[in-house]
């Protein structure tokens, strides 16, 4: 079951791409983007990187 709208996107992982939707999401009645669950909200988690600095 997807539930996805207008307002809640599911993102197995993050991408610069997805920037896009910050924005829009910003630009409308907000919404919420949760990173590290597939589309059909299996919770998959977010693989830690090391910082740069």
């Amino acid at each position: 079951m997807n539930n996805e709208n207008q307002n809640t996107e599911y993102k197995r992982v993050w991408k610069d791409d997805y920037l896009k939707w910050v924005c829009g999401f910003a630009n409308a009645y907000g919404g919420r983007i949760f990173i590290g669950i597939d589309d059909d909200m299996t919770v998959v988690g977010v693989k830690h990187l090391p910082s740069a600095t």
